[in-house]
């Protein structure tokens, strides 16, 4: 078992992922209060340290840790923002703020592990040369680096959402294999039993199915015959590789902050509704307890905002199974 820090936390999809892998979470940093709402209503955090403005602190501010694991904000980089700043952004550049936290620290203090994530097109971004200004600047922290693109579709959750992460190792502590992880293909949504909308049985190892937002009771929105992934209905303009519409049987678009999914359905006649935000969750790999318990505390918006700007749970925890149980 090793310890970690949990920064720019989001609603925990790193510290799921590593504590589903034994390893222990002391604290956490995260400047949503929406986010942080959910977060400490879903994980037990009593007694952990904790931050909400990272650009406040200083090395000795954050306590010694084996691994410091974040997603810094990927708006100033993701093909998604037309801008694209890249790390020169005010979000993305986040990722300097935490570098010289770690920079700071004495060499005997400094997390063993970085463990990052963004989105793919870090490695493209203004010819590559972001990319190489955040390996040097690993490399001036001390740290040896490598890195893999990982699809969640290929971890058990239907959704395709590829996405670099990034290992780094104290060189002073030795270099240890990790990368890279292989997966499986994750399932489409498959209906096992059929019935009123209330009593459908679907497949606990495709995609989730919950109830329609429209009215009328259990038998409302039944005899799903095909469905197809939606992306884009609060903005027609948006496309992914190109499309709106997935074949049926694909795996839902990328989950997005922004966006708004939703599924395609054939009943006889075609209609779409959104995914709901539970669907969402659940193609990011959190539990429907976990659920429950951010929902107790959040609106449906926020929700759904969380739940796009995640980092999906299953990809974690098959990093966090190739670190070793513990440091020598």
């Amino acid at each position: 078992m090793m310890t970690f820090i949990d920064l720019c936390s989001g609603i925990g999809g790193f510290r799921l992922g590593l504590e589903l892998a034994g390893h222990k979470c002391i604290g956490y940093s995260e400047c949503d209060k929406y986010a942080v709402r959910s977060y400490q209503a879903m994980y037990n955090t009593e007694g952990e340290w904790y931050s909400g403005d990272i650009t406040k602190l200083k090395p000795e501010d954050i306590p010694q840790a084996d691994i410091w694991c974040f997603g810094f904000p990927c708006q100033d980089v993701s093909c998604a923002n037309g801008r694209r700043k890249g790390l020169a952004g005010e979000r993305s550049g986040i990722y300097y703020t935490i570098i010289n936290l770690v920079k700071g620290k004495n060499e005997e203090d400094k997390p063993t592990y970085l463990l990052i994530e963004n989105v793919k097109n870090l490695l493209h971004i203004h010819e590559g040369w972001d990319f190489t200004e955040v390996l040097a600047e690993l490399d001036e922290a001390g740290y040896d680096a490598i890195w893999q693109v990982l699809n969640s579709k290929d971890f058990g959750v239907p959704q395709s959402r590829e996405r670099v992460f990034i290992i780094a190792n104290l060189r002073s502590r030795g270099r240890r294999e990790i990368l890279p992880v292989a997966g499986t293909n994750g399932r489409a949504l498959k209906q096992i039993v059929g019935g009123m909308q209330g009593y459908r049985v679907y497949d606990p190892n495709g995609a989730s199915a919950t109830v329609t937002n429209a009215s009328g009771g259990l038998d409302k929105g039944t005899g799903l015959y095909l469905v197809r992934p939606v992306i884009g209905l609060n903005r027609m303009g948006k496309r992914q590789n190109g499309r709106l519409f997935k074949n049926p049987g694909e795996p839902m678009f990328t989950l997005t902050g922004q966006d708004t999914h939703g599924i395609a359905i054939k009943d006889p006649a075609f209609r779409i509704r959104r995914l709901t935000p539970k669907e969402c969750w659940r193609l990011q790999g959190f539990s429907d307890e976990l659920f429950e318990k951010a929902r107790a505390v959040n609106q449906e918006a926020q929700l759904r905002k969380q739940a796009g700007n995640a980092v999906t749970v299953n990809v974690v925890y098959a990093l966090a199974k190739t670190l070793p149980s513990m440091q020598n």
